[in-house]
């Protein structure tokens, strides 16, 4: 194996997702890409690239990061870039959204990228070598209603990533928060599925439509198209010094000056954009 190429293990790597693309631009930096979803036929249109190494990974599963991880060590030997990316969206009044479905954006989103990094840092540790990217959402920085679940999650990510970014510091191990605005995706998708699961509103029945319409909010036809996001994303996660921060895609800008309006002004906000 080329020693001069990076080694980039990217989770949720679903077709139609970011991940999906963030695989495609890091390849062709170059690289060569451990690309992982729940199930390979998700990522089909990577099997004959030799520039992709596809694994499935459950990141709920502490046997199935192991598994990763030994497969991946064995065939190259290191892991220079973790991109912690797989992530689920829950829509719905928290009042209401059941306890399990916010357990369960929790468990995803929260501790499937803590769980990777607690099974990579000793490697990187030992090689005082790598970078941690874990992507969170532009969402955390101004969190509305209807998606108070998937908000919290991010913003739980966002603070974790700052902790680590100093403590992994000392071992030669960057740590990076990649921030995506709207960008394209099949999230809205996904979204409006896990939905479909939810109970029937009580207090909320009237704000069915708004609910449902915040499933698809970042889908909206001035989203940025995915293969510029990951372009712009790997562009800035490969340099020699990386940002700690590193925000693209449409509103990403407006959720930024939003967490620094006075709270009655992003009330007002986001009860006229949301109908609340």
């Amino acid at each position: 194996m080329e020693e001069t190429k990076e080694v980039v293990l990217i989770t949720g790597c679903s077709n139609g997702g970011i991940g999906h693309e963030l695989a495609r631009a890091f390849a062709s930096k170059n690289c060569f890409v451990v690309a992982t979803a729940r199930s390979l036929t998700s990522m089909s249109d990577f099997e004959d690239d030799p520039r992709f190494f596809l694994q499935e990974l459950d990141v709920l599963s502490d046997q199935s990061v192991t598994r990763l991880l030994t497969n991946v060590l064995e065939k190259f030997g290191r892991i220079d870039i973790l991109v912690n990316n797989a992530g689920v969206q829950c829509v719905g009044p928290l009042a209401e959204v059941p306890l399990y479905s916010i357990q369960h954006t929790f468990n995803t989103n929260v501790f499937g990228p803590l769980r990777l990094i607690q099974s990579v840092v000793p490697h990187m540790a030992s090689r005082k070598k790598g970078k941690i990217v874990n992507v969170g959402s532009c969402i955390a920085l101004a969190p509305g209603p209807w998606s108070g679940a998937y908000s919290a999650s991010k913003a739980a990510v966002h603070s974790f990533t700052d902790t680590l970014r100093l403590e992994l510091r000392p071992f030669g191990i960057d740590v990076i928060t990649v921030v995506p605005g709207a960008v394209t995706s099949n999230i809205g998708n996904s979204a409006i599925a896990n939905y479909s699961q939810m109970p029937e509103w009580k207090l909320y029945k009237k704000f069915e439509e708004a609910i449902r319409a915040r499933a698809h909010f970042s889908q909206g036809p001035r989203s940025t198209p995915a293969e510029e996001f990951g372009k712009r994303t790997v562009n800035a996660v490969l340099k020699e010094k990386p940002p700690a921060w590193f925000s693209t895609g449409h509103f990403s800008t407006i959720a930024a000056i939003m967490y620094y309006l006075p709270l009655f002004i992003k009330d007002f906000i986001l009860r006229k954009r949301m109908k609340c």
